[in-house]
């Protein structure tokens, strides 16, 4: 049985989504799929992944370069996908490709994929495409988002959600949100006014604000009307929904 989050996010969460920030970051080693696995746990109705593409593979990884959250050192994309699987990205952790994150979280919820590095949305598209023709999952089921404008006009397929990432929201985003035929606008939670989010609305768009964590942030942004949030510790977001 699929998740279908919509419905789900209209008469079981009244339209709150509770996105799980690299799966539970507050809790487990982020982007991995022990994190992935505790953000569904907790009650997160998706998570969210950011991928690069490293020698031909969709790898999930936050940084491009990989000491940070890992035991390795350098750019991610100029290693090999097999020097990758041996690296330690947390509590025996590997980083995870896309596809193994599509098959854990398939059927339980969906997928955010953050488009971090260049020329990831084609094969990203091309990832979300197969699982829809093999019936592991529906288009419904995923939202590609990214900083990079030239990522998401890559993408092509009118089916998929598109999110709009920004810092903060300029005066005219909504020109860029239309070019790229956006569904949603995801700001930094500092930079969400009610002003704003009453402005996407008007105009469409969901508004899904990273990244937030706090008992007050989450009340704060539930009181502006925002559609959901990103966050570390997905059951403060649920326990409060």
């Amino acid at each position: 049985m699929f998740f279908n989050w919509r419905s789900c996010s209209l008469s079981v969460v009244n339209e709150f989504i509770c996105i799980g920030h690299r799966g539970a970051r507050g809790h487990e080693p982020e982007n991995t799929l022990r994190s992935i696995r505790r953000g569904l746990e907790l009650g997160a109705h998706g998570v969210e992944v950011d991928v690069w593409m490293a020698d031909q593979e969709l790898v999930v990884i936050h940084d491009k370069t990989l000491q940070r959250t890992t035991n390795g050192h350098g750019s991610v994309m100029r290693k090999s996908f097999a020097h990758l699987r041996t690296l330690d990205a947390g509590n025996g952790e590997r980083i995870p490709t896309l596809a193994e994150v599509f098959v854990t979280v398939c059927g339980r919820g969906f997928v955010n994929v953050e488009l971090k590095g260049p020329g990831t949305a084609k094969p990203t598209v091309a990832l979300i495409e197969h699982f829809v023709k093999e019936g592991r999952a529906r288009y419904e089921d995923f939202i590609l988002s990214s900083f990079h404008r030239r990522e998401l006009k890559q993408i092509g397929n009118a089916q998929i959600r598109i999110g709009l990432l920004c810092t903060r929201p300029m005066p005219l985003y909504y020109l860029t949100a239309r070019r790229l035929n956006a569904w949603s606008i995801h700001p930094a939670a500092g930079s969400t006014t009610q002003r704003f989010v009453l402005d996407a609305h008007r105009r469409g768009y969901k508004v899904i604000p990273y990244t937030v964590n706090s008992l007050s942030q989450i009340a704060q942004m539930r009181a502006l009307g925002v559609d959901g949030v990103f966050s570390d510790f997905p059951e403060r977001v649920c326990e409060r929904v």
